[in-house]
């Protein structure tokens, strides 16, 4: 494999994915190839990641690896969830996003939460592997931290006392 799409327009998860692929792999973005996003309309991580890997296949030759992710906060009956990226949309960004989780979490005592990545991976023959990951955690008291991107800054993994917004890229990984 010398090429592949990484279908997202999502600047952060663009770096976080290509920085998990080999440099000796060409990464494209579907802004090169002037292809829009597909409309998520999946109900679940893996449906979404399935869409848009088979979406976006259909203006390339080229291996194409799509994900879904989101954050799970169990006082919130698991939103955002499948629907992060677009809270974000209707907060008016990530960091608005987050401030309203945190308003909603503040007297709750249970502040489990776990991010899910669904990764679909479509061969140019037609052949399509899903995998998902998950890790739990729990959502901070305040914002923390500016590395990373979505929801990182509100995310502590479990037996971490810092957020995702607080680690080094490697450790993130």
């Amino acid at each position: 494999m010398k090429k592949i799409l990484i279908g997202t327009h999502n600047k952060g998860k663009f770096k976080e994915i290509s920085y998990l692929i080999s440099k000796k792999i060409k990464k494209i973005s579907p802004e090169n190839l002037k292809i829009k996003s597909p409309k998520e309309t999946g109900k679940t991580f893996a449906a979404n990641a399935k869409l848009k890997v088979n979406y976006f296949s259909r203006f390339t030759n080229l291996p194409v690896i799509s994900d879904d992710s989101g954050l799970c906060i169990n006082a919130l009956s698991g939103k955002p969830g499948i629907y992060s990226a677009r809270w974000a949309k209707k907060y008016g960004s990530f960091s608005n996003a987050m401030k309203f989780i945190l308003k909603k979490m503040k007297n709750k005592k249970n502040r489990s939460a776990t991010f899910v990545c669904c990764l679909s991976l479509k061969y140019p023959e037609g052949k399509i592997i899903t995998v998902r990951g998950q890790i739990e955690g729990s959502i901070s008291y305040k914002i923390l931290g500016n590395k990373g991107f979505g929801y990182d800054s509100i995310f502590i993994p479990l037996s971490k006392s810092i957020t995702f917004g607080q680690m080094s890229k490697a450790k993130k990984n």
